[in-house]
């Protein structure tokens, strides 16, 4: 009888360790899958703050030739070339700044709305689904960041008061 008892509370023992260790690697895993989102997440907002910021705002904000040429095709000349630079610059950054991060990316999908209506109605279509691209990486990081929002609206309401 002492037999079985030892052997029924090692089985239940040995069952409930396995458990525990299962629930563990379950959980482990999970924190891995959520430190990659994470991982993956940061990534792509830096790589979007660098194309906002460094390859489409920059040559805007120095007139390259080519960003001249585009705003003279489309009647807008230096005023619109530069606010729109300026935009995608402060865009960038914001991605960036973590409690910025959330209305960043959601006035850059404003932005690339705007861009594709742009290039649909003045350009015939032209690199029309650049900014349609584009649009889903940003909704994605605005989504997983809306915290951000909540913190920000938080921190400028103490800040009022």
């Amino acid at each position: 009888m002492t037999t079985a008892t030892t052997a029924t509370v090692r089985t239940a023992a040995t069952e409930g360790s396995a458990a525990t260790e299962g629930s563990a690697a379950t959980e482990g895993s999970a924190l891995a899958g959520r430190r990659s989102v994470r991982i993956t997440l940061r990534t792509l907002q830096v790589v979007l703050a660098l194309f906002f910021g460094l390859a489409s705002g920059v040559p805007k904000l120095i007139a390259h030739p080519t960003a001249v040429e585009a705003f003279e095709k489309l009647g807008w000349g230096d005023p619109g070339m530069y606010t729109i630079g300026a935009l995608e610059v402060l865009g960038g950054i914001a991605l960036l700044v973590p409690v910025l991060s959330s209305v960043g990316a959601t006035a850059l999908i404003g932005l690339m709305a705007g861009a594709f209506i742009v290039s649909v109605a003045a350009l015939g279509g032209e690199n029309a689904a650049t900014p349609l691209i584009l649009i889903l990486p940003l909704a994605w990081i605005a989504w997983a960041r809306r915290g951000q929002t909540a913190e920000l609206v938080r921190l400028l309401l103490r800040r009022g008061e």
